[in-house]
């Protein structure tokens, strides 16, 4: 009974329901009517004073009263001409440099660059002349060629059955007799580097003194330059490379084509590499 009496108490008792809530919407509404009050006052509150002030500076600056000679912008158009402006001489025109090098190439002068340049290429030709009348006297044209490239001038000596045996970088005697008129030559000129380049054909070589082209190269390029210094040419002009099968001149599938690439050059190396001046002839 009594747990009976119990439960049916539990639901008869009523939530409680908070009947306050009205208050925060209240407070709410009345701080938003608050800031719109004092919105309202601000706008309303204007300073006279400042606002007359404002008023004569827009009226004086659209009358043209602030600087002198002001003209209003009220008036309809521009109904005054403009003042034209006194005349005076114009800007001198500034001539690009490169404009300038072509009048005076027109004009026939020539810097002292192109001087030098001219002139070290007129001694090339002079002594390409001089060795081509030496190897048509001494017979061995088709094994001594000279060429002037954009490097310098170039003496090409190739080597078989002239200068060298095959696999040997002892020089001949017949060489050594044509190379000490070349050196001589070389010798006279007194100016430009001598580079001496060694090189050979594709075909390997294993030897006990020469393992691969690479020494055989560099060894024959010493030869020639031993003897050159012995006929006279400065030692502190004198260098050498060995480049072996690197640098061919021809192709290596063929007899004469190998027979081309066995050869050392002799470069009289350019002062004045001007590009004009190895297609100038004198």
């Amino acid at each position: 009974m009594s747990s009976r009496r119990h439960r049916r108490g539990f639901h008869d008792e009523e939530e409680h329901e908070n009947e306050e809530r009205w208050l925060v919407s209240y407070a709410d509404m009345m701080t938003l009517l608050f800031c719109l009050f004092m919105v309202l006052f601000a706008i309303s509150s204007v300073n006279t004073s400042k606002f007359a002030a404002l008023s004569k500076a827009l009226q004086d600056a659209f009358s043209g009263a602030i600087l002198s000679g002001g003209k209003n912008v009220m008036q309809s158009g521009s109904q005054t001409q403009g003042q034209t402006p006194a005349a005076q001489p114009p800007l001198p025109s500034i001539t690009p440099l490169s404009q300038q090098s072509n009048s005076s190439q027109s004009s026939g002068q020539e810097s002292p660059a192109e001087k030098a340049a001219l002139k070290e290429q007129q001694d090339f030709l002079g002594l390409k002349r001089r060795i081509d009348a030496l190897a048509r006297q001494q017979g061995v044209s088709a094994n001594v060629h000279t060429e002037v490239r954009r490097n310098g001038l170039t003496i090409e000596l190739l080597t078989d059955g002239v200068f060298f045996d095959s696999g040997s970088a002892t020089l001949l005697a017949p060489a050594v007799r044509l190379l000490n008129k070349v050196g001589g030559i070389v010798a006279s000129e007194r100016v430009h580097p001598v580079v001496v380049e060694g090189h050979t054909d594709a075909q390997p070589i294993r030897t006990s003194q020469y393992p691969s082209n690479w020494q055989l190269s560099g060894a024959r390029a010493a030869a020639v330059v031993q003897n050159l210094a012995g006929d006279g040419v400065m030692e502190r002009r004198l260098s050498l490379s060995g480049f072996a099968s690197e640098r061919p001149a021809d192709t290596n599938s063929t007899p004469q084509g190998r027979a081309r690439n066995r050869r050392v050059d002799i470069v009289l190396t350019r002062l004045h590499p001007a590009a004009k001046a190895a297609g100038r002839q004198p």
